[in-house]
């Protein structure tokens, strides 16, 4: 296999495994922070983990507005940390 198809592989396994592992995560967090169990914390620690993986699939891919967003998600995940601790 040449080193630029060995490449490709690589960078579409790390894609994979970065968003379904993100999107897992977000879904966790979604059903954390909505069942109103007093998981929060974990909640919006699932959510900085997920905004941390999908921002390294956006440098990946180079999807720009997409790690702007990971931004925001981040953001989101370290005030609901401050103000739930």
């Amino acid at each position: 296999m040449s080193q630029i198809s060995t490449a490709t592989v690589n960078k579409k396994k790390f894609v994979t495994i970065f968003e379904f592992t993100g999107s897992a995560l977000a879904i966790v967090y979604a059903l954390l922070i909505a069942s109103n169990t007093g998981n929060e914390l974990v909640g919006f620690t699932l959510l900085l983990i997920s905004s941390g993986l999908f921002a390294a699939w956006a440098v990946i891919d180079k999807r720009w507005a997409f790690l702007s967003l990971q931004f925001f998600y981040a953001a989101s995940a370290i005030i609901g940390l401050v103000r739930w601790t």
